[in-house]
């Protein structure tokens, strides 16, 4: 179905007032040539269900829709909800409407209820104000619920995610990522692409789960944890208030130097510190 009924977003912003809340981190994304290459680097096809966080006035909707995929938009906006209205009445069954705050939604509850077999698709512009935290709890999920996650985040965020270690961005975002994930980088976006222009750029993320983890997520958000609150500091001292006595002895089988500091540690390095923390 084509989309081209539906009115400009921007009559719908208008039509609904939908102002943009800095509370909920809101900046509309209208231009559908780029929400259509967002959905495009997700792959969405007609057999996906797609889970999308914070869909506005329905720029990204839009092209999530027109692959024929089904949409689970989640908004706390009400006003937004019923901005989507003519949306879900012209496609049937395939966009649902989940009035609720996607960091307390439980995904495999939400789709066992939904009768809807997982993994699933993320694809989002996230609301900035809470993208790493969704970042970070969709990684930890157990058993993972989704196939792909294709997000936008603030560009610093992004880079931050992706800085290989021995960059000075490089930090604990960084590793969990990369140690549960493969995140390559999509395209940024200007600030002046959205309503309202937030005061920095944006990045678009692709993140691919990595199969059969050899490690304990819950001991690799410690050993960084340590490692990277106080960065300036040796790992020796640094990891201290996890291994003790035994810091150096363990760094020694970690084939870590106890000189190093934090950013100067590869993932496959913390994960072998997380793994000898678990035993």
């Amino acid at each position: 179905m084509s989309t081209s009924p539906f009115p400009p977003l921007r009559e719908v912003i208008d039509e609904f007032g939908l102002n943009a809340r800095k509370s909920l981190g809101q900046h509309f994304l209208l231009d559908l040539n780029i929400t259509r290459k967002i959905a495009r680097l997700s792959e969405i096809n007609a057999s996906d269900v797609v889970i999308e966080i914070g869909p506005g006035p329905g720029g990204l909707t839009r092209a999530l829709l027109e692959p024929g995929a089904q949409v689970i938009a989640i908004e706390r906006d009400t006003r937004c909800i019923e901005a989507l209205g003519p949306l879900a009445a012209a496609y049937p069954g395939k966009l649902i409407l989940l009035d609720e705050d996607a960091l307390r939604t439980d995904e495999p509850v939400l789709l066992q209820q939904l009768d809807i077999a997982h993994p699933i698709k993320v694809t989002s512009n996230l609301p900035y104000n809470i993208s790493t935290e969704l970042l970070i709890k969709w990684l930890k999920a157990s058993p993972r619920w989704w196939s792909g996650l294709t997000l936008m985040f603030q560009k610093e965020v992004a880079e931050r995610i992706l800085a290989p270690h021995g960059n000075k961005t490089y930090g604990r975002l960084s590793v969990i990522t990369q140690a549960i994930a493969n995140p390559r980088k999509g395209f940024d976006l200007p600030a002046r692409a959205f309503t309202p222009p937030p005061k920095v750029d944006s990045t678009v993320l692709q993140i691919l789960p990595k199969d059969n983890l050899d490690f304990e997520i819950a001991s690799l958000e410690r050993v960084t944890a340590s490692a990277f609150s106080q960065r300036r500091k040796m790992l020796r001292a640094s990891l201290k208030p996890l291994f003790g006595d035994e810091t150096e002895p363990t760094l020694t089988k970690a084939r870590l130097d106890p000189t190093l500091r934090a950013e100067q540690v590869s993932v496959d390095g913390f994960i072998c510190l997380a793994n000898l923390l678990a035993r």
